[in-house]
């Protein structure tokens, strides 16, 4: 039976899926921690702040457990990765601005997938 790694374009993905996740969790987390400040300097916005540094801590912490306990990594990374395409894929579309929301929800989108991937079985 064939699994979805013979139908990856890409052989470099499939195979090396988990260190590509890691550090794109990191990537996320810093830019995700970059909005959260970003938010709060031009709308003052103190929420923006507060949960750009919990969701990028615990991305962090995601990227660190995924070499020892992939499934738990993955599945945290993947409950932070939809709560914020869930905030800002619809804010996207309803504001129509690329900033913030446009690219936190493609961030998110991106990480949804890659760490679907890593989920796989092998």
């Amino acid at each position: 039976m064939a699994n979805i790694y013979e139908f990856l374009p890409l052989g470099l993905l499939a195979k090396n899926i988990v260190p590509i996740t890691k550090v794109y969790y990191v990537v996320f987390a810093a830019l995700t921690f970059v909005g959260g400040i970003i938010g709060y300097v031009k709308a003052k916005s103190a929420i923006s702040i507060i949960s750009g540094t919990i969701s990028a801590a615990i991305l962090i912490a995601a990227s660190y457990l995924l070499r020892e306990h992939p499934i738990t990594a993955c599945v945290i990374g993947l409950i932070v990765s939809v709560l914020l395409a869930g905030k800002f894929v619809p804010d996207y579309f309803h504001k129509k601005a690329f900033v913030p929301g446009g690219l936190m929800a493609f961030l998110s989108m991106v990480s949804i997938v890659l760490t679907i991937i890593a989920l796989l079985p092998k």
